[in-house]
């Protein structure tokens, strides 16, 4: 066979193909081959034509490149209630992660929901206070590792409708205000570290990579 029919191409170090789909290629030992939309394990010898869909042809017929997996980040939005300097917390109880440490409200994004949103119903669910979405402010953003990768959001409200009271008191056993400056001991600690760059006014910040 020549080289105007088919190329022999080692993969002992993987060959990105995206400029020559269309070839006809012999692998020369087996290894993974890169198409523009994946990769394919060739064996030896075996012999393939790329195509731009991101598979390949080979003696038994088209076998799919395999796909990229691409990260789903899941969104948390935190709620930073302040009255002067003072900034209101919930001791976390029965969730199985953090119990006993104080926390600020937050939640999970659900789907085709905005953060806003978010916030402003985690607020009424947790503390029953009631959130315009003019007078929710930008904090920090955080990228966690947890999870594989995690975004939290943190939003700094002065201005409220209603009491905050404990509306979750099975998860939550107490509410309580604290200063920036004098946080609780025991916190979660990228909670923490979130509040630390509140006070100096970091809008992002990376955690656990």
């Amino acid at each position: 066979m020549t080289s105007s029919t088919a190329d022999l191409i080692s993969l002992a170090e993987p060959e990105r193909t995206g400029p020559q789909l269309g070839r006809t290629v012999i692998c020369r030992g087996g290894g993974h081959l890169y198409t523009a939309d994946g990769t394919a394990w060739i064996p030896f010898g075996q012999r393939v034509r790329l195509f731009p869909e991101g598979m390949l042809m080979g003696a038994t017929g088209i076998v799919p490149a395999a796909k990229t997996q691409r990260h789903k980040v899941t969104g948390d939005v935190h709620l930073v209630l302040r009255c002067g300097d003072n900034v209101l917390f919930g001791r976390r109880q029965n969730t199985g992660f953090g119990d006993g440490a104080w926390h600020l409200p937050s939640g999970h994004l659900e789907a085709e929901e905005s953060v806003v949103a978010a916030l402003i119903r985690e607020a009424e669910e947790e503390v029953g206070v009631v959130i315009r979405a003019e007078d929710v402010r930008f904090s920090h953003v955080m990228h966690s590792s947890s999870s594989g990768g995690r975004v939290a959001f943190f939003f700094t409200v002065t201005d409220w409708e209603g009491e905050p009271v404990n509306r979750e008191p099975e998860k939550c056993s107490a509410l309580g205000w604290f200063a920036l400056d004098a946080l609780p001991d025991h916190m979660i600690d990228y909670c923490r570290n979130a509040m630390r760059y509140l006070a100096d006014e970091v809008s992002f910040s990376v955690y656990g990579w």
